[in-house]
């Protein structure tokens, strides 16, 4: 998985009251506030309070804050097929696996995730971001395939519609799921999983 640290990359810090992740925290809020595109660098200094070449002393470009905030979703989203469970076990529990993995990444990184959703491919540092969102994607599909195969998903379903579908409502959390709502994290997953799980099993 794409997950190289350069030196462009590496936590930096020197001005006083910001370093590198916390210019990252104020930037992500700004492009998902008011968009990556239509955000200047002297848009996220005046949120700052810093001038601008404060800013570049933590980072080379308005790309590269983009490129380290895609990071904090894709790497731990990429991470999660490297997890031994999903790898090996009944096929329905590798993807109920990798599903509540999905949901808790969602809910811990919810702003990165967002902006990573809402990417239009405009640059290429997007659409590399995503081609391994599809990346993943498609690895859940091919293990709906498999579920299928095996008699633990129902066959009636198309696999790549039913990973669309499944996705849908996974990544609809970054729109409504607030932390202080009245849903705790673990509410929201079970009855995610609940609702998927249970509708892709055959029907009785």
């Amino acid at each position: 998985m794409p997950t190289a640290a350069t030196a462009s990359t590496a936590p930096r810090r020197g001005r006083p009251g910001y370093d590198q992740e916390s210019v990252l925290q104020v930037a992500v809020t700004v492009f998902n506030r008011h968009g990556y595109d239509a955000t200047s660098m002297g848009m996220l200094a005046e949120e700052l309070g810093v001038s601008k070449s404060a800013i570049y002393h933590h980072v080379p470009s308005k790309g590269d804050l983009l490129r380290l905030a895609l990071d904090q979703a894709l790497v731990p989203l990429e991470a999660i097929d490297q997890d031994e469970r999903a790898q090996s076990g009944r096929t329905i529990e590798r993807l109920e696996f990798i599903l509540r993995s999905t949901i808790r990444v969602l809910l811990e990184r919810q702003p990165y995730v967002t902006l990573l959703l809402r990417l239009r491919g405009n640059t290429d540092i997007e659409r590399d971001a995503l081609e391994r969102r599809r990346t993943v994607d498609r690895k859940v599909t091919d293990l709906v395939i498999a579920a299928q195969a095996e008699g633990q998903v129902r066959d009636d379903v198309e696999p790549r519609t039913t990973t669309r579908l499944m996705f849908g409502m996974v990544n609809s959390l970054v729109e409504w799921y607030r932390p202080d709502g009245p849903a705790t994290p673990e509410e929201v997953e079970e009855t995610t999983i609940a609702m998927i799980i249970d509708g892709l099993r055959g029907r009785s």
